[in-house]
């Protein structure tokens, strides 16, 4: 069990390095550049996000499993679990005004609905994933996916009325419930499994590797490709729709950041084993059971130092001016992520959980 839980928050931390990337690139940078770092930089958009709502799932699934043996546990895991879900959403909009980007309300409702599928067999949970990916695409058609919204601003014109935050929250948000919570529900898949057993790591690795590697190669096929006279329309029409990264959250970039998620988590979970006694590995992986106080962390006192040292106002939107140089912010994370994880380490000496992890299990009564 112990093990098992290092590899999770393994993951956790590389979900937190890797927000913690996009995030400050985001609002201080920009994502064009042609170098070397930038396109490195470029490879957590999407994948250190799914990874983060993906284990979100998995932890909700392994709570779901220790509290199934009456009718009394599982009312009583439903109960913590609404409240943690009031808890989420009511500190993400506080947030907003200063974080457009958050993703915190988005979780609070995957939790909830999580709640009401907890205990379903197992397969069910990819084919709600699924269900979840098809109507997402089936709302396209009819709602353009682009309402409301500012795309040189990034901004969104309406969130704050009713119809707005309704649209927002389900269908085009950054984090929106549809597809989004199609990566909940594979966590909770993955959450049920037996991750004891060292073949399924094997059997998820390659699971990935084979969705990566497909919808990878497509793309670079079509851009090979595209100046074939024969295909070159066909190219033209569903360029947006195959290429996209992120948003919208297309079924290409789905599959290769559910991909991505399940390398990474089958390799976190190879090194929770293999270097179990590693100072290294103990540190990182109490800094992934912060990941809600430093996900906080990062876009409060992260985004202000930045603002300092930058001489640029932060507004949780990208720079109007001239974006800060890839190589200094990722200087700047690699930085900010080693402060991180001193600090989670010093305070998991006297505390078993962060700040904000304590106060959401003292607001909800819990001891899990």
């Amino acid at each position: 069990m112990n093990e098992r839980i290092i590899g999770f928050d393994l993951a956790r931390a590389y979900a937190i390095f890797g927000m913690y990337i996009v995030n400050f690139i985001f609002c201080f940078g920009t994502f064009r550049n042609e170098t070397l770092v930038a396109k490195f930089t470029n490879l957590f958009i999407g994948n250190s996000t799914s990874i983060f709502i993906i284990c979100a799932g998995m932890g909700i699934m392994l709570l779901a499993n220790r509290h199934n043996e009456s009718v009394e546990d599982k009312r009583n895991l439903k109960s913590i679990l609404v409240k943690r879900s009031l808890f989420l959403f009511t500190l993400g909009i506080l947030l907003y005004s200063w974080w457009p980007g958050d993703i915190l309300h988005f979780y609070a409702g995957y939790m909830h609905i999580a709640i009401f599928i907890l205990f379903i067999p197992k397969r069910n949970y990819l084919l709600i994933a699924l269900a979840f990916i098809l109507i997402y695409n089936i709302l396209q058609i009819f709602i353009p996916i682009f309402t409301s919204w500012n795309l040189q601003t990034t901004k969104y014109a309406d969130f704050w009325t009713p119809i707005g935050f309704f649209r927002n929250t389900l269908y085009n948000g950054w984090n929106s419930i549809f597809p989004w919570f199609a990566y909940f529900s594979v966590g909770m898949f993955l959450g049920k499994l037996n991750w004891q057993d060292k073949r399924i790591w094997k059997k998820l690795f390659l699971m990935g590797f084979c969705l990566l590697f497909i919808f990878k190669a497509l793309r670079l096929y079509i851009i090979y490709d595209f100046e074939n006279p024969l295909h070159k329309q066909f190219y033209i029409d569903s360029w947006f729709y195959l290429m996209e990264d992120y948003f919208p959250v297309n079924i290409p970039f789905m599959m290769i950041t559910i991909g991505w998620a399940l390398m990474v988590i089958s390799i976190c979970m190879y090194l929770g084993v293999k270097f179990s006694s590693s100072k290294i590995i103990s540190m990182l992986s109490q800094t992934g059971k912060m990941s809600l106080s430093l996900y906080v962390f990062h876009i409060t006192i992260g985004m202000i130092i930045l603002s300092v040292l930058t001489n640029k106002k932060n507004t949780g939107f990208p720079q109007t001016g001239v974006p800060i140089d890839s190589e200094f912010l990722l200087l700047y994370t690699i930085i900010f992520f080693l402060i991180s994880v001193v600090f989670s380490n010093m305070w998991s000496k006297k505390f078993k959980h962060g700040p904000l992890e304590m106060l959401m299990r003292k607001l909800s009564n819990s001891k899990i």
